[in-house]
């Protein structure tokens, strides 16, 4: 079967919105029951995301089989309801690296070696590859057309269309058109060059999706249109909106289903948005606020965290209430501990991350939360930095740290995972994606997930020495989630508390617009519950029977 491919292309200025249009229109596809893949090109030389600094790249998203990939892989799968693989992101880093490989091994008989045809040729192949039993793949091509490491990219995409033909492929191109606030004007002469850029390399883009400030007026939509050479009919607008969630509703609205189904002869169903259209429709008209504050050292990149933060929304759609973002920089708490009491929230989330900077301001939000009965949700780092905030402070265990913050404390509670002992590379390294967790009869953790097991991804290389749990557990630790392949703790929690649970997985990843994973939605329902009970749209109902 020959594959049917959508690339979309971005141009003008980066970060345009290429991502949420590309999982919008997976999200478009899926609603018409055909079976959608989506790949996403960064043309950066790392191989893969995992070593990349969060200020520079934001989060770092892993998939179930432990690809360390950008963070649009997160919105893909939020979007389609999908779990993708690591094949699913194809880097320069990588190309270039297989392309080497395989010149080593003699596997190119004696050739030169060149960007046309081995670069290209390796691109296409893991594409094809990756698109192979689906109905449709998407292609989001990272960067901005002009950009030099982009070329090899856009080259073969532009063999791919010529060895597939137009049928099966079709090019969408997303670009900004600014407002000019003087005269309250669009203008349109950005995207144009853009599409001219485009042409450049012999691509010509079969729709154009122009973002915007406000929604366009008919005369820009009729001047993109002369000057892109692409009809009317295949220009959509995606302007501002109150959340992301609700792109694909105003795609559809402006008959983008239609036009990709028939542009590209699919087998479709008759679209059913009902379900993403009550998720958006709870997600704006909350019933009641929620005060969540986020613990972490890099909140001044909030991409460093955005399927925790979406994970939030998720949970609070369920339950009619809107999370309230306070972010809290563990730094300035490592100054000014006191600080906490002047931060009215209603739930604490310590989030993950690594290194020893700000993390005894972390510590302090675990105690804070802790003594003060705030509900509390750690996760990965926050939940190392919880054993520890236990073990000083209820314990009595005097200098108690994990390992990778400090080689020699006398209680080392956290250390590193045996298996990663003789690790000496960093990217690809650590404990990754889905495993096993079995979970405790009779905790909080088993109310939540009202289930005796459960499938979350990992990232981590630091776990909960067991050496110590003996006593961790008799000064009121419980261990309330277990590793089933291998005895390590996985999730903990503090039963002489109204709400506090940490985890050693990251559960954000797998939560879902209309599926939220219980942690969150239990965190929430508790903060709701000690605010009032009910007005929440569930009060207490997540923590009682679990949320997802």
């Amino acid at each position: 079967m020959v594959p049917k491919l959508i690339i979309v292309t971005g141009g003008v200025m980066s970060s345009v919105g290429k991502g949420v249009t590309t999982a919008s229109i997976g999200r478009i596809l899926r609603a018409r029951g055909l079976n959608v893949n989506a790949i996403k090109v960064d043309p950066y030389l790392n191989v893969d995301a995992g070593t990349m600094n969060p200020y520079q790249h934001g989060e770092v998203f892993v998939t179930y089989d432990g690809g360390e990939i950008d963070l649009d892989l997160g919105h893909y799968e939020r979007f389609l309801d999908v779990e993708l693989s690591r094949r699913n992101n194809i880097t320069s880093g990588q190309i270039y690296l297989s392309v080497i490989e395989k010149e080593r091994r003699g596997e190119y008989l004696g050739q030169t070696v060149q960007l046309i045809p081995h670069v290209t040729d390796e691109i296409k192949k893991r594409i094809l590859d990756a698109a192979d039993g689906f109905d449709v793949t998407l292609v989001e091509i990272g960067g901005t057309v002009g950009d030099y490491e982009q070329l090899p990219f856009l080259e073969a995409a532009r063999q791919l269309r010529l060895e597939l033909g137009e049928e099966n492929t079709l090019f969408v191109h997303v670009a900004w058109v600014p407002l000019l606030p003087t005269t309250e004007e669009f203008k349109t002469k950005p995207l144009q060059h853009s599409v001219a850029e485009l042409r450049r390399y012999g691509i010509q883009p079969d729709a154009v999706v122009a973002r915007s400030q406000k929604p366009l007026d008919k005369a820009a939509i009729k001047k993109i249109s002369l000057f892109a050479n692409v009809p009317a009919s295949a220009i959509f607008n995606s302007y501002d909106v109150d959340t992301v969630y609700r792109v694909p509703l105003v795609l559809e609205e402006q008959g983008m289903g239609d036009f990709l189904t028939r542009r590209l002869a699919l087998r479709a169903a008759r679209p059913d948005l009902s379900d993403w259209q009550n998720f958006v429709d709870a997600l704006a008209n909350p019933r009641v606020e929620v005060k969540v504050g986020m613990c972490g050292k890099y909140v001044e990149l909030r991409d460093s965290y955005i399927s925790i933060v979406e994970a939030l929304r998720h949970a609070g759609a369920a339950l009619r209430a809107r999370p309230k973002l306070v972010w809290i920089n563990s730094d300035e708490v490592e100054k000014r501990p006191e600080m906490l009491s002047d931060i009215d929230v209603d739930a604490m989330v310590v989030l993950p991350g690594f290194g020893k900077r700000g993390t005894e301001g972390m510590i302090e939000c675990i105690r804070h939360a802790r003594v003060n009965k705030i509900p509390f949700l750690g996760i990965c780092f926050g939940m190392q930095l919880a054993v520890v905030e236990f073990s000083r402070n209820v314990l009595g265990l005097r200098g108690a740290n994990s390992t990778e913050l400090d080689p020699d404390t006398p209680h080392p509670v956290v250390h590193l995972a045996p298996e990663q002992l003789g690790v000496d590379k960093l990217g690809g390294t650590m404990i990754l994606g889905n495993r096993e967790v079995e979970i405790v009869p009779g905790t909080l953790a088993h109310r939540l997930y009202g289930a005796s097991s459960t499938v979350e991804r990992h990232r981590h290389r630091y776990e909960v020495n067991l050496d110590y749990l003996p006593k961790l557990q008799e000064a009121g630790l419980v261990v309330s989630g277990w590793r089933t392949d291998i005895r390590r703790v996985e999730i903990i929690e503090l039963r002489d508390h109204p709400f506090f649970i940490a985890t050693q997985f990251h559960p954000e990843f797998r939560s879902r617009p209309t599926k939220p994973r219980p942690v969150f939605r239990g965190l929430l329902s508790a903060a709701l519950l000690a605010k009032g009970g009910e007005e929440g749209g569930g009060g207490d109902q997540g923590v009682r029977q679990g949320g997802g």
